[in-house]
């Protein structure tokens, strides 16, 4: 689509959706979210064709639309309708996370076990140790910390970093898909950001649970530690009876297989809604156990997932950036940057830290850290249970991660793309300027680390 012609189609989108905002203001809510959904949708499509012409990932052109038309800019799309559409954005979720969990296999990771726990540690500990220090050090003067004791401040100081550790698989596996990169850096990427979730998963609930030490009478309510883990082991555990279930449902049916994943997404969902459980590692989890100990099944779901993902990817980050809450950003915008700065920072470092070791590749230990640096899902759910765990000031604290994590989903895709450039694995065409460097290959699919 010429440039023009989709400024004029998303121009004209725009128009009637101000005038359909006006003649539905007062109607039912499930009426206007449907409305508000399809508008999303055609806006996020030209957006994303508009992004891929000017050499960024679609995924940029989502959220970047869905952001300009939601209630914080254009507010095509009201804030309560963005909340009544929410239960699609986890049942994309789950779709996503279905497909990133049937991309880890067992003996994959056995064989790159060494270097898998080499990235991750870098991952987790490089930029959790940089943003807690610094955090630490400058908290006399840090918005959330400037009145407090000096032990509140510390135990601050590790709730951020323990989230600045925290990745997105959702993001990595969308570059994945969109950019057909199946070689070994994407399928290692992938496998780092699923071990960072679930090792800030425990962080956090090690810092919850002995912050108590620290803080003052009042200020920190360590029950959330509990919760934190429950959710965990619980969604795991949920996850993998889903798996099997689809497993036996896959093996004696053979017909309306899409169908049967999209009601199993928007179970999943509600399932993690009603039980408090976190939709991400519910279908991770899912999708694993089906790769691993149903293969044929497992080889069905992630074609029909592939064959089907494109609506799925625009509706959940046209959606993603229709939610984005980045209005802290207008006072605390250096403190974001900052911090984002450290994250950055920590995780080249701590990649490339994993890098002395032979098994890590030098592609990875070089442009590795590229792609970890979305954030999305389990970031989120952790930022809502640092606002229950801190009582007094846990919304200005979930705020600013908020923030934090808006700048991450809207910087992470290109990186990540930039990444597996560089590595080769990009069967898209390509810019000269951006062909892969340092002898990147493109690898036959499923590759290992």
């Amino acid at each position: 689509m010429h440039p023009m012609r989709s400024i004029a189609s998303l121009f004209a989108l725009g128009l009637m959706m101000a005038l359909f905002h006006r003649v539905t203001a007062g109607g039912p809510l499930e009426a206007r979210a449907t409305l508000a959904l399809g508008f999303l949708l055609l806006a996020a499509h030209v957006g994303g064709e508009m992004a891929r012409r000017a050499r960024l990932p679609r995924l940029t052109g989502y959220l970047l639309v869905g952001f300009a038309v939601g209630p914080a800019w254009l507010g095509l799309v009201r804030r309560e309708e963005v909340d009544a559409l929410r239960f699609m954005e986890e049942a994309a979720v789950a779709l996503i996370a279905l497909a990133a969990g049937s991309e880890l296999t067992l003996d994959a990771l056995r064989q790159g076990r060494v270097a898998l726990a080499r990235l991750a540690s870098g991952a987790i500990v490089f930029p959790f140790l940089a943003v807690t220090l610094v955090t630490l050090s400058v908290s006399p003067w840090f918005p959330l910390t400037r009145h407090q004791p000096l032990g509140d401040a510390m135990v601050v100081a590790l709730v951020l970093g323990t989230l600045a550790a925290a990745s997105s698989p959702t993001m990595t596996m969308a570059m994945m898909s969109e950019l057909d990169a199946r070689g070994p850096v994407a399928h290692a990427l992938l496998s780092i950001t699923v071990v960072q979730d679930v090792g800030v998963a425990i962080l956090f609930t090690l810092v919850l649970a002995n912050g108590g030490l620290l803080t003052s009478a009042g200020a920190l309510n360590t029950g959330v530690a509990g919760t934190a883990i429950l959710q965990l082991v619980g969604s795991v555990a949920v996850g993998t009876l889903l798996g099997y279930a689809l497993g036996r449902y896959l093996s004696l049916v053979r017909r309306d297989t899409a169908l049967f994943l999209v009601a199993t997404a928007f179970v999943a969902a509600e399932v993690a809604r009603l039980t408090h459980l976190e939709t991400l590692i519910i279908a991770l989890a899912a999708g694993f156990y089906l790769e691993n100990f149903a293969p044929v099944q497992g080889e069905r779901l992630r074609r029909e997932l592939k064959r089907g993902s494109l609506p799925v990817y625009v509706a959940f980050f046209a959606l993603t950036g229709a939610g984005l809450r980045v209005g802290v950003l207008a006072d605390l915008w250096p403190w974001i940057l900052l911090l984002v700065g450290l994250r950055l920072v920590g995780l080249r470092y701590g990649v490339r830290w994993a890098g002395r070791h032979p098994s890590v590749t030098p592609v990875l230990a070089r442009d590795g850290w590229l792609g970890l640096i979305s954030q999305a899902g389990m970031a989120l759910a952790l930022a809502q249970l640092a606002r229950r765990a801190f009582p007094e000031w846990g919304v200005s604290l979930e705020a600013l991660i908020v923030a934090m994590i808006g700048v991450h989903e809207v910087a992470g895709p290109i990186c990540c793309r930039t990444a597996l450039v560089r590595a080769g694995e990009v069967t898209e065409e390509i810019p000269d300027a951006e062909a892969p460097v340092g002898g990147g290959t493109t690898v036959a699919p499923r590759g290992g680390l």
